[in-house]
């Protein structure tokens, strides 16, 4: 069985677990720090709050901002319910907004229409390692939260996702770009803003009290974060290899190949094209050993009852998520693009 998604681990990330293990110190601390610092100097900002996933991430930048009950908070349905959680635990309230057919991102002129006097924030998901439309959302003058769970690494108009925005959010779950496990962090150049998150990460030993979270990373997981954020560049040129043998495949099928603006980069955390029938697809390439999905469970807009969102209905019937990670071997990526024609002849 070829999976759909897995972590890409070597002796240096056990290495890394092992050495924190053996100190002692397994909590938040000394390698929580230094992942935060590894981290917003990657991106170029000022500095990070390392958390216990990116669910924890959205959560406390919206609390930081100040977001609560009365206001709106605008995101694309195109995406998993990690976000709308978040919405909902602050008490505000989600605003779904239509998505681009093209890019799978935020469509911004639907985003637009969307915008009262009670937005308060929008939440701008680069789904599937494509950055969304930076420059245009930006322009609207409110707080943006980039979720950068698919993207990090990214680039729009030579910048990391993750720049741009009042605040971003990572995750490192199992599946993603670099794996932690579980774990977050969230970003930003707002010193106070992530010196607000870290103190509602943790509740104890305050002079205090007001309402805070038990959201730390643990050192170990930061290890491995650190571990394995050095080989960011040299798992995204994996990607990239392999997306560039699946679009010249998916060019002689006919089949369009993800579509990437010039002014960004793409760092295929999934390949994901669109089919007419897509669940005959899934289970045809199941029959050959080969595990493909939906690349999100089920768009936003429906499970909150509510309808004219045509452009994300096609995308959900129709998209496909491929295999694609760093551990794929050429022999499985072989297989995998033999399967892919035989499912579609």
């Amino acid at each position: 069985m070829i999976y759909h998604s897995r972590p890409t681990l070597d002796q240096n990330d056990f290495d890394s677990v092992l050495q924190v293990l053996r100190s002692g110190q397994l909590v938040q601390g000394e390698q929580t720090a230094r992942f935060e610092e590894n981290l917003s100097s990657l991106i170029r900002v000022k500095g990070g709050a390392a958390v216990s996933s990116g669910t924890a991430a959205l959560h406390l930048s919206l609390i930081s901002l100040g977001v609560g009950k009365g206001d709106e908070v605008i995101l694309p349905g195109f995406v998993c319910t990690a976000p709308l959680n978040a919405i909902h635990y602050v008490g505000a309230t989600p605003v779904i907004a239509e998505v681009d057919r093209l890019t799978f991102n935020i469509d911004v002129k639907d985003l637009k229409k969307r915008i009262t006097k009670k937005t308060k924030a929008i939440i701008v998901p680069h789904m599937f390692g494509l950055p969304g439309d930076m420059e245009d959302i930006a322009s609207l003058g409110i707080p943006i939260i980039e979720d950068c769970a698919h993207s990090i690494g990214s680039r729009y108009k030579n910048n990391y996702t993750g720049s741009f925005g009042m605040l971003s959010i990572f995750s490192f779950y199992a599946t993603k770009v670099i794996a932690t496990g579980e774990g977050g962090m969230v970003l930003s150049d707002n010193e106070q803003l992530i010196a607000t998150i870290k103190d509602l990460r943790d509740y104890d030993e305050k002079d205090d009290f007001a309402v805070r979270h038990n959201y730390k990373i643990t050192d170990i997981q930061a290890a491995l974060g650190i571990s394995q954020l050095k080989k960011l560049s040299l798992f995204i040129q994996k990607r990239k290899e392999i997306a560039d043998k699946y679009g010249r495949m998916f060019d002689d099928l006919s089949i369009p190949a993800p579509f990437v603006p010039k002014d960004r980069e793409h760092i295929f955390y999934r390949y994901v094209v669109l089919l007419e029938n897509a669940e005959r697809f899934m289970e045809a390439m199941m029959k050959r050993g080969v595990a493909c999905r939906r690349p999100v469970f089920k768009p936003l807009h429906r499970y909150l009852g509510l309808s004219g969102y045509a452009a994300t209905d096609v995308l959900w019937e129709r998209a496909v998520s491929i295999p694609i990670y760093p551990s794929l071997t050429d022999e499985e990526v072989g297989l995998i693009i033999d399967s892919i024609k035989l499912a579609l002849s």
